[in-house]
């Protein structure tokens, strides 16, 4: 193969992961609280961004508002403890994922994950699906005091795989991938299948992958 960044960091949910059928099962498990009736996973790939908390919000404005009296903080509390014990039991790595990885690790190019998702369950949902394996540095909303869209998030999981910008692609699905790694002065490639309403063309990025087994050529064009 051509020649390829030194460095890639990827975002987690909607880019290397799908973790909406989980999401959406926890969702589901609180939104009888507010009197509402489940919802299907493709809603809630729609819907997912900002956290589960704002995942909640999102599902109970789409079904009718949001009830007067309701404990937003309860049903995030519950949703989160319920999530977290169903973390792996229907995500499953996106089409080609793993041998993705497996073709930019034999290339030698060194790999993060830099998520909004909290860090231990980043490392727990890796580890569950056996991917843990290919990552040097893996940080996650909490790791920092800041996080996506502050370049300082992306800044810092290149700092600990020892990986300057302008040798790093950053992989995401949202608009705040692609913010994130223009604030870094770092080149970034949409994949087009993510969770989010905003056409992966329409995003800004340098490139767009509709499956990541096109994701080490086009690593090597950017290159």
């Amino acid at each position: 193969m051509s020649s390829l960044p030194r460095a890639v960091v990827f975002d987690l949910d909607g880019t290397l992961v799908d973790t909406a059928p989980d999401l959406t099962a926890a969702l589901n498990h609180v939104l009888p609280r507010a009197g509402r009736d489940p919802v299907g996973v493709a809603d809630v790939r729609a819907m997912v961004g900002q956290g589960l908390r704002k995942l909640i919000e999102r599902a109970l404005t789409a079904t009718g508002g949001i009830p007067d009296g309701v404990d937003i903080e309860a049903m995030f509390e519950s949703a989160f403890e319920y999530y977290a014990a169903h973390l792996t039991d229907r995500s499953v790595p996106f089409p080609a994922a793993t041998d993705m990885l497996d073709r930019l690790s034999e290339a030698g190019v060194t790999l993060g994950v830099c998520t909004n998702k909290p860090v231990a369950l980043s490392e727990k949902l890796l580890s569950g699906l056996d991917l843990a394996r290919y990552f040097t540095a893996v940080l996650g909303g909490d790791s920092l005091a800041v996080k996506k869209p502050d370049a300082g998030h992306l800044l810092t999981t290149l700092e600990r795989m020892n990986a300057r910008p302008r040798e790093a692609v950053m992989i995401g699905d949202s608009q705040a991938d692609i913010d994130t790694a223009r604030a870094a002065d770092v080149a970034v490639v949409a994949v087009s299948y993510g969770y989010t309403m905003i056409p992966a063309e329409e995003l800004g990025a340098d490139a767009v992958v509709h499956t990541l087994s096109d994701l080490p050529g086009t690593l090597a064009r950017l290159a």
